[in-house]
């Protein structure tokens, strides 16, 4: 399988202010050996109050568009399907190349209170709706979170019984390097294989208190950095066939 999943010429036509977010992502794509890899691109997005200044100063929207420039190089349907949580699962969505712009936002202004955060029920919607699409494909899941979760046992067990599944979990943080709430998601991510999982599903990393500053080649370069070492394991181990 060569090529990206959507064309450049595609892409000029239908969402021209992504082109050099896709350029930048095919780029990533190339240097992690995964140039043809087809696979679904969920976004999970916090909704809890403390998120509310990075939805207003643009932030989400941001990763929301550079999500939806990774994806047109893995999935041709344009779409990227979003989980927006909070104490509840508060709305899934989709963002679309053809209607992308201010799309998240506009969505996150019409869903009222913002909650705690309970990543577990997140997880549990992008499980069903993976498991709903019938895909074959793969799935790799951006979960952006400005803090830890209302339950971390359950987070942890979500995280370990997905492991059976075709989904990898990336998950990026916003907010101050230093603040302690981030060490549970550092812990997600070396939780011990085979001991509590039956691969390593998970990755993490930071983009600080201001992510829009982080430049495009190194956020695409972070989101997929470990997807090629996940896919392997799970062929290996008999979860992806393809």
């Amino acid at each position: 399988m060569t090529g990206s999943a959507i064309s450049l010429g595609k892409m000029r036509e239908t969402a021209p202010a992504l082109v050099n977010l896709y350029k930048s992502a095919g780029i990533s794509l190339r240097k992690h050996g995964l140039e043809g890899e087809r696979a679904a691109v969920y976004l999970v997005l916090d909704r809890s109050g403390s998120m509310r200044p990075y939805y207003r100063d643009g932030s989400v929207q941001a990763l929301a568009d550079r999500v939806l420039g990774l994806s047109a190089h893995l999935d041709d349907d344009g779409r990227v399907p979003v989980v927006f949580f909070s104490t509840e699962i508060d709305a899934v969505e989709e963002v679309v190349l053809g209607r992308h712009e201010g799309r998240v936002t506009e969505i996150a202004d019409g869903l009222g209170h913002m909650g705690q955060t309970a990543y577990h029920l997140a997880m549990d919607g992008v499980i069903d709706h993976y498991l709903e699409s019938g895909a074959a494909d793969p799935a790799l899941v951006v979960f952006q979170t400005d803090g830890g979760p209302i339950n971390k046992a359950l987070a942890e067990r979500y995280l370990c019984k997905a492991a059976r599944l075709p989904l990898f979990w990336q998950f990026i943080g916003f907010g101050n390097t230093r603040n302690t709430q981030f060490d549970f998601l550092r812990r997600l991510d070396e939780l011990p294989v085979p001991a509590k999982r039956v691969v390593d599903n998970a990755g993490y990393f930071h983009a600080g208190e201001d992510p829009r500053r982080v430049p495009d080649d190194v956020l695409y370069d972070r989101l997929v950095a470990e997807f090629p070492s996940w896919l392997a394991a799970a062929r290996e181990a008999g979860i992806l066939r393809v």
